[in-house]
């Protein structure tokens, strides 16, 4: 058990880790929706995109993401419509699962662990970059949006590098206080405005860099973002007007705790910091070990 802050958010980033298991557990499935959708549609491309994919997933909340490709001509213009069509072939394939349409994806829950559920993203390749397809995927109101994993990946991959893997770190970090206080907040919004948020930085500090990212998201108002690749265009924080609201005020709450442990930590009180520390992350951050 842990006797430092640093310690503790050692412990807790191999807590939020997905175990060999739980990473095997996200690929069993994958070879039998690959199938059917060449069956169906003729794939061209099925790769493996998101949290998992970008090595930012949270183990036991993170489900598994893939871009499945398919023939312009097997596209509809209605996105939603290719989103029906894709459900239905997954849905006769897998009927004892309840695959449904979750947009811009067709979500198929496997299993009671969510590194089971597999949701697949169809996507209509419309040009390069630099050699690095760009598609076009649902954008939710039936049109299509301009998306481009391995370029986005590759961003925070370079920024990553810079910190030897203390980026994609600090992004599980507030990935957690995402999900162990149900904010709902876009996963995709948060990788790429802290990896923005580290650009500049010359350095990472776990327990300093939480409280600034949280301060950061509370003092640009949780702004829409213009995708630092020019790919996709302005990238919302939140579904709804509702959702932003619930969140910007788990956020402020959030700041305010994490001010609270630093202060704590610089006046030696250290059991009281890993007090503040476990509250910010719904008591899943480590007991302090006196």
């Amino acid at each position: 058990m842990p006797r430092t802050i640093d310690e503790g958010f050692k412990d807790f980033l191999v807590k939020l880790t997905p175990s060999s298991t739980e990473s095997q557990s996200a690929k069993n499935h994958r070879a039998s929706i690959e199938s059917c959708l060449k069956n169906n549609f003729g794939l061209k491309r099925f790769v493996r995109i998101g949290s998992f994919g970008n090595g930012t997933s949270i183990s036991g909340y993170s489900d598994v993401d893939y871009l499945a490709c398919l023939p312009t001509d097997k596209l509809k213009q209605n996105s939603s419509s290719s989103l029906v069509d894709v459900r239905s072939a997954l849905d006769t394939r897998f009927p004892n699962t309840g695959v449904r349409v979750s947009c811009p994806a067709v979500t198929v829950p496997f299993g009671q662990n969510r590194s089971e559920t597999t949701e697949i993203v169809p996507a209509d390749k419309v040009s390069d970059y630099k050699e690095i397809p760009i598609y076009d995927i649902p954008d939710c109101s039936g049109a299509w949006m301009r998306a481009c994993p391995d370029l986005h990946n590759g961003y925070v991959r370079t920024i990553d590098d810079k910190f030897s893997g203390k980026l994609k770190a600090l992004i599980r970090f507030i990935k957690a206080w995402k999900y162990f206080r149900e904010v709902p907040i876009s996963s995709f919004y948060l990788e790429l405005r802290i990896t923005k948020y580290a650009t500049d930085e010359k350095s990472i500090l776990y327990n300093w860099d939480v409280k600034r990212v949280l301060n950061h998201l509370w003092n640009i108002q949780l702004a829409t973002m213009q995708d630092p690749m020019e790919i996709s265009g302005y990238i919302y924080p939140c579904k709804t007007d509702a959702m932003k609201s619930d969140a910007l005020s788990k956020l402020n709450t959030a700041a305010k705790r994490a001010e609270k442990a630093l202060d704590a930590e610089k006046e030696g009180k250290i059991s009281e910091a890993f007090d503040w520390w476990r509250l910010l992350f719904g008591d899943k951050f480590p007991t302090y070990y006196r």
